[in-house]
């Protein structure tokens, strides 16, 4: 099979297009035909090299995967963690804090490929109606928004949300999801992607990059703040995001894409009753939940640009120099 591949460390440029291994078959497990795959910043993680993870190389990344499976044929869209199933986290239902977690493309190979080998757990069925570009820009942004929202935000109808960088793969879902469940949203973004972001249902939208949104909720709400903050820009806003909240708000992080070097005055923590939960993926269960308000038409990932996947360095460099609005996407075949 093609693939993509990276063999060292370093820039888009170690990133190669050549000839792989194809995955074998294996109990319990299905190999799909991929179609397309969504880029994350975990990609990106990945390439450069990450702190304490060793990665297989050479690597195949991607975590976002749509196609059809080999030996059926049935559309799929998938999973993206990988949970073992027996551990105490796994029983309870919480498979994404499983004690061996794994995702698509991390330690496993992942999209970037002609063919891929996933367990049948992993696969989730997709009507005909949708395309596969939609369908792999949906799962890892969507079911992150939901588990910062939905179950560790316990969002509730008339709540105020406000989304760091609204134009981002999970800030689109988060806005979406908010304003499903009868949320009133703020966000952020640069100026250039303000009336897209917008358009997706924030009531206002700040330059996180030269205006104290923090104020600006204040002054919208009656100095009241928001109920929840969705935070994934990290150093650079982290104050700003504490400082936005309510009483009683929860600040809820899944990343940190401008640097991991952030304070707290703890006087705001325990004052203010604030809880700062952090969110890495989510459940098998609410990507299940969360697909179907894709399947009913309810919400709907936004696609950035579209590459072949011979141009994922390309891809890469798009999604690396911020100027992307939703999701960029690998067309594999």
């Amino acid at each position: 099979m093609k693939a993509v591949r990276f063999h060292q460390h370093g820039g888009p440029e170690v990133l190669r297009y050549e000839d792989a291994p194809d995955p074998q078959p294996a109990e319990g497990r299905a190999i799909v035909r991929v179609r397309a795959c969504a880029l994350n910043h975990l990609d990106l993680w990945e390439r450069r090299g990450l702190d304490r993870v060793k990665l297989p190389l050479p690597h195949i990344s991607g975590a976002d995967v749509a196609g059809e499976v080999l030996e059926t044929g049935q559309r799929v869209m998938l999973q993206p963690g990988l949970r073992c199933g027996a551990c105490a986290a796994c029983r309870r239902g919480d498979d994404n804090q499983c004690v061996r977690y794994d995702v698509l493309g991390l330690r496993s190979d992942g999209g970037y490929a002609e063919l891929i080998s996933v367990p049948l757990e992993n696969l989730i069925p997709i009507p005909a109606t949708l395309d596969f570009i939609t369908a792999a820009a949906f799962p890892l942004t969507f079911l992150t928004a939901w588990h910062m929202l939905v179950t560790r935000g316990r969002l509730r109808e008339g709540d105020v949300v406000l989304v760091l960088a609204g134009g981002s793969g999970v800030g689109q879902a988060a806005i979406q999801l908010a304003r499903h469940f009868g949320a009133r949203v703020f966000a952020t973004s640069a100026p250039e992607k303000a009336q897209r972001t917008r358009a997706l249902g924030a009531e206002q939208v700040f330059d996180h990059y030269s205006v104290d949104f923090s104020k600006e909720v204040r002054r919208l709400t009656d100095g009241r703040g928001v109920d929840i903050v969705v935070e994934h820009v990290g150093e650079a806003t982290w104050d700003r995001s504490v400082r936005a909240l309510a009483t009683g708000g929860r600040l809820v992080t899944c990343g940190a894409t401008t640097g991991f070097a952030a304070s707290l005055d703890l006087r705001h923590l325990f004052a203010r009753q604030l809880s700062l939960l952090g969110c890495y993926m989510g459940r098998f269960a609410e990507l299940d939940s969360a697909a179907q308000l894709l399947f009913d038409g309810r919400v709907t990932p936004v696609i950035d640009e579209v590459f072949p996947l011979e141009r994922a360095a390309d891809a890469q460099r798009r999604l690396e120099n911020k100027g992307q609005f939703g999701k960029v996407v690998l067309q594999v075949s």
